[in-house]
């Protein structure tokens, strides 16, 4: 049903860095609206890789993914913020000092500033140029996130990819399944050091195998149930590999969407900002999280939090015209009511 809401802040993305914001917001007293396309909050983390390990968020030497994010719809419960899911913002426009956003849904929110934390927009996997490959994806064979580590006990497991994604889960299944395969065209992952080591360490145990310099080339089976994984070199050098399942890390292929024509100034797919306040180039419309683009950027979590803070104090004068604002530390401050 379609809503008509007025707020201080609209957040377009439930991510964790949408989510953390809430936080920011609510903590200085401003009220906000968060407006996703998926059905449920959590971005990425949700959508993509509920049980995958994170090590880099402070505190917490290993969290899951889908555990991160009910921690901040946790954190962000007392400011009870309205989730609006399963749409997307199809306009926004500015009326005088605040803006108007229009959702797939027909909803109108009326808000003082925007925070756009949509991770880097509407996102899909990168998939592999293989025969059949459809048939595969229908059966489960072929997949690109693992949702349930469960789901492939016992099972011979082809990991292709490089980056962190495919080394994590590499690790991560390699308790559970009865094989796991690494295929990559070379011997250098582009994963954190720490956790390729990891991975070369586990290969010389033998509880990882690696088919390293070899490619993806081709699927076996009966056209319902994968069966076998056919490698190829460079050179032309096929072999084998039986399977159950192929998991494909080769990124996601990402579309800015409407955000694209709002007029705000864009860096390669991403929104520039002003990193001291997250401001864009269109003042009152800050970015947060992965699609904030500005020099010395890293793309990690913990940044998001960051710039989710940044952005929440420097928004506080467009709600609050005219009132200081004190800062105090939660540790002294605790939670807003």
């Amino acid at each position: 049903m379609a809503q008509t809401i007025a707020t201080d802040i609209a957040i377009i993305g439930a991510g964790p860095a949408g989510l953390f914001a809430v936080f920011e917001c609510g903590m200085l007293k401003m009220r906000c609206v968060v407006i996703d396309t998926l059905e449920a909050i959590g971005g990425q983390c949700s959508a993509l890789y509920p049980e995958k390990p994170i090590f880099d968020i402070p505190a917490h030497p290993r969290i899951e993914a889908a555990t991160l994010i009910h921690q901040l719809e946790a954190q962000a419960a007392p400011f009870s913020p309205t989730y609006l899911l399963a749409r997307r913002v199809e306009a926004l426009r500015a009326d005088g000092e605040s803006f108007i956003l229009t959702t797939s849904a027909g909803d109108s929110i009326t808000a003082s500033a925007v925070i756009i934390a949509a991770g880097a927009g509407a996102f899909g996997p990168n998939r592999p140029p293989l025969d059949n490959l459809a048939t595969y994806e229908a059966s489960g064979g072929v997949r690109y996130m693992v949702a349930k580590r469960a789901e492939f006990v016992g099972k011979r497991v082809v990991i292709a990819g490089g980056g962190d994604s495919a080394v994590d889960w590499a690790l991560s299944l390699k308790d559970v399944a009865a094989r796991v395969t690494v295929v990559h065209r070379r011997d250098k992952f582009r994963a954190s050091p720490e956790t390729a080591a990891q991975l070369s360490a586990a290969a010389e145990r033998g509880e990882i195998e690696l088919a390293i310099p070899y490619q993806l080339h081709g699927l076996a089976g009966d056209g319902q149930r994968l069966t076998g994984v056919v490698l190829a070199t460079l050179k032309g050098e096929e072999k084998l590999v039986e399977a159950d399942h192929l998991l494909a890390f080769f990124g996601l292929s990402m579309e800015l969407g409407p955000i694209a024509d709002w007029g705000l100034a864009l860096e390669r797919h991403h929104v520039a900002i002003t990193p001291a306040t997250c401001e864009t180039s269109v003042p009152g419309i800050y970015a947060v999280g992965d699609i904030a683009s500005y020099p010395g950027k890293l793309k990690l979590i913990l940044q998001g939090f960051s710039e989710a803070a940044m952005a929440a104090h420097a928004i506080h004068p467009r709600v609050f015209p005219g009132q200081a604002l004190h800062f105090e530390y939660s540790t002294s401050k605790g939670v807003a009511a």
